[in-house]
């Protein structure tokens, strides 16, 4: 094997249900030193440290934060925009980098403490965190919305999801009550799923009647048991490095998950710019190149975790895939962003430390 093959070596989850929980910078170390840990890399010798923005905290600097935290002096130092997309990207570029020899390790980290923020609110106090930005920066939008978008106040994501969900059920010719019940017959194993994670924040098992009905609507057509629960506080890394760094730690192969196949793709940004609200080409293009450049098939595939911020992005990626919302393989293997927990940007770092657990 290439000895700039990158693996991934180390994960972290932490899920904490007390509140106040501690601030992002604290968590981020956490799991920083457990993933690392894990590899037998002492995080001062990391050569990147690139992190999810963070909803829950303006920083000044929030990858210097926490280098010095870590002792460590990083060449490469990333820190991403908000998107749901962006811990994939991370791993990603990270991944190209150790391949180009660029760099030999890369620890990729997201927190939010969004629990804790609200218990703050509620309690009419300020979260006592530190380094916080002065003045504070821009929102980490990719790009501004939409002129109409923002003329109809529809930029955010409860009210664009359910639009694009409304339009793919007329462009089914489904009725109201035919798109209730498939998507409560999709969502209820998600719930097992979470059941059985000890990281997941909702861990109570839904029938699909539970999920869609008896629940109060938060953008029509969808219910509170049926879309992302932000307000967490989560937190979890990944450790990418060489085959050859990995060889000279002396990590088991069977600690190493190796990155086969990957590929990025967008439709356009601004919804109201799209050409068809119901369906996603970018998924298609974006899952075809990773299973060509792997060189697998769907069918080749144990194991799944589809994004699930809201429904639709699940009937999206299935529709692109091919793929049968009630396949046997199961849509998710954190229990989703509904149930496991959906922590602003950084969902997608839980999914990707679940599936390297699994495999």
């Amino acid at each position: 094997m290439d000895p700039r093959t990158p693996c991934l070596v180390g994960t972290a989850q932490r899920t904490v249900r007390e509140q106040p929980g501690p601030e992002p910078l604290q968590l981020w170390e956490q799991v920083a030193r457990e993933a690392t840990a894990q590899a037998g890399l002492p995080p001062e010798r990391l050569d990147s440290i690139q992190l999810v923005y963070t909803d829950s905290w303006q920083y000044d600097a929030p990858v210097d934060r926490l280098a010095v935290r870590l002792g460590a002096t990083p060449k490469h130092r990333a820190y991403s925009k908000v998107s749901g997309t962006a811990p994939q990207l991370l791993i990603g570029e990270a991944a190209a980098r150790i391949a180009a020899g660029e760099l030999d390790s890369a620890l990729v980290a997201g927190a939010e403490a969004l629990a804790t923020r609200r218990y703050y609110r509620q309690q009419d106090a300020h979260a006592p965190w530190s380094h916080a930005a002065d003045p504070k920066p821009p929102y980490g939008w990719e790009r501004p919305p939409h002129p109409t978008e923002l003329a109809h106040e529809l930029f955010m994501p409860v009210h664009t999801y359910a639009i694009m969900e409304t339009a793919r059920r007329a462009a089914l010719g489904q009725s109201i009550e035919q798109e209730m019940a498939d998507r409560g017959r999709m969502m209820a194993p998600m719930t097992e799923v979470a059941a059985a994670n000890p990281y997941a924040w909702r861990r109570t098992v839904r029938t699909a009647d539970e999920l869609v009905r008896g629940n109060r609507f938060v953008g029509w057509p969808y219910t509170r048991n049926t879309v992302a629960v932000i307000e967490v506080d989560q937190a979890a890394a990944v450790l990418l490095v060489s085959t050859a760094l990995a060889d000279s730690l002396g990590v088991p192969q069977d600690q190493r998950v190796y990155l086969r196949g990957w590929a990025y793709a967008e439709d356009t940004w601004e919804v109201a710019a799209r050409p068809a609200l119901h369906r996603s080409e970018a998924i298609g293009h974006a899952a075809a190149t990773a299973f060509e450049r792997a060189g697998l098939g769907l069918d080749d595939v144990g194991a799944l975790d589809v994004y699930s911020c809201f429904a639709i992005a699940l009937r999206q990626a299935c529709d692109a895939i091919g793929l049968d919302p009630l396949d046997s393989r199961g849509l998710t293997v954190t229990g989703g962003l509904p149930y496991a927990g959906g922590p602003s940007s950084c969902y997608v770092l839980h999914s990707t430390a679940a599936m390297a657990g699994v495999l």
